[in-house]
This record gives structure tokens, sequence and C-alpha cells, in this order.
């Protein structure tokens, strides 16, 4: 009797076994069939292009595998992609990817003729990328005196309060949506905007947070003109400002 019970108890474990297998099998035939990739939809792109992020994202032998790239952007440090902060991957469907991008927020940048590169850096004044790629509505900075610039480090900008004052009109200009194609900064100390066929003068790093708005003001009314708005000698007391047009 013991003999046969313990028969038993084996056939029952043997088939437990087999069972649990044969889930196990069914399980990964459904992964290897069923989570393919056949669609990715990005969304939060600008300055990287879709197929850069595929191509970054889907970059190994099993990346044909919706359910393995879902699981390897949750818990695997992704590599950096150029202009990229982080992503978020999700899946719509088992054959559907659905990749959330946040762009780093480039503010400006310094270019550099010893590396023939574009120096871009953010709100804090770290450059967070470099790259030979010219970015449409970052403002180029002209005039800076910088010592060797370093990636993931402060821009090394001489001068008391320079780059405190850049950070602060560069920051004011993205708040207002203001943000030109360069800005020059003189040995004087004076900011000059270019904005195509128009240049705004700033004058120095005084009361600019007030220029800005008023700039906000006055820049939908130059629209289609050509010349140089004057701001430089605006001041709560003395508020001249001038349009000259070009010749």
């Amino acid at each position: 009797m013991k003999q046969e019970g313990k028969r038993e108890k084996w056939k029952i474990r043997l088939a437990i076994f087999f069972i649990i297998l044969a889930l196990l099998a069914i399980g990964a035939l459904v992964v290897i069939k069923v989570f393919t990739v056949k669609k990715v939809e990005i969304t939060g792109n600008v300055n990287c292009s879709e197929e850069t992020i595929k191509e970054w994202v889907l970059k190994d032998e099993y990346s044909w595998n919706s359910l393995y790239v879902y699981f390897k952007n949750k818990f695997v440090e992704p590599e950096d992609i150029p202009f990229v902060d982080t992503m978020e991957v999700t899946l719509k469907s088992p054959h559907v990817l659905a990749i959330k991008v946040y762009e780093k927020g480039l503010l400006g940048c310094v270019y550099m003729d010893s590396l023939g590169q574009n120096a871009y850096f953010d709100k804090d004044g770290i450059v967070v990328e470099m790259s030979s790629d010219v970015i449409e509505g970052v403002p180029r900075i002209t005039g800076l005196d910088v010592d060797e610039i370093v990636l993931y480090e402060k821009l090394p900008i001489k001068g008391k309060n320079v780059l405190k004052n850049l950070l602060s009109l560069t920051q004011s200009l993205k708040k207002y949506e203001l943000l030109p194609q360069s800005i020059n900064y003189s040995k004087e100390g004076s900011y000059t905007l270019g904005y195509g066929n128009i240049t705004v003068l700033l004058g120095q790093a005084k009361h600019l947070n007030e220029k800005i708005l008023r700039l906000s003001y006055i820049m939908p009314q130059l629209e289609g003109q050509a010349g140089t708005l004057h701001l430089e000698s605006w001041t709560e007391d003395t508020t001249d400002i001038s349009f000259e047009k070009a010749q």
C-alpha cells in the first residue's frame, strides 16, 4: 500500500511538472509569436528624428519582440541619445510600441571653432549636448569670453555675473516665446538680439525682464519689416523706445 501511495504521489508530481512545462511552453510561444513589433508611435520629439529614436530603441537582436523592448527600457538604464533627456516606452498593444520623448531644454548654444561644434546649454548653464547640428529655435550666443567647454559642466564664461545675466535673459525670452536666432554680447556688456531682418538693441543687463516684456508687445507690430529696435535707453523713468527702419 505504501509503495502504491508513493507511486501515486510521484505520478501526480510528474503530471504537475508536465503541466507547468506545457504552460511555460505555451507562454513562451505566445511571447514569441504574439508580441512582435509592427508599429512604433513616437511623440514629444522635436530636435531628434523619429528614425534616430527607433534606431536607438530597437538596436539589438531581440528588439523585434515588443515585450522585451518594454521591459528592457523599464529596468535597464538607456544609452544617451542626442538631445533626449528621458523616454517612456509603453505597450499600446502586443504589436504597437508607444514612445514618449522628453528632450533636453535648450536655451542657447556657443559655437566652438576648435571642434567645429555647438555647445548647447540648459536653464542652469550646464552644457547638455555638443553637436555639429544646428537646432532651429535655439539662439547662437556670440561675443562671450569662454574657456574650454566640457560636456555636462557649467559654461566657463569669464566675467562677473555674465553667465547669470545671460541665463536670466534667455529664460525671459523663452517665457515670452521670443527666442531669437542670435544673441550677441559686446565687450561693453550690451546685448543685441537678431530676428531675421529685425535687430533689437537691449543695452546692458539692467531692466532686462521689463525690456523683454515690452518687446513681447512690440514684435508682432514689426512683422514683415526690417530695421533696428532701440531698447537700450529704456528705464522705468525714461521709457524711450524707437524703431529705425532699414534704408
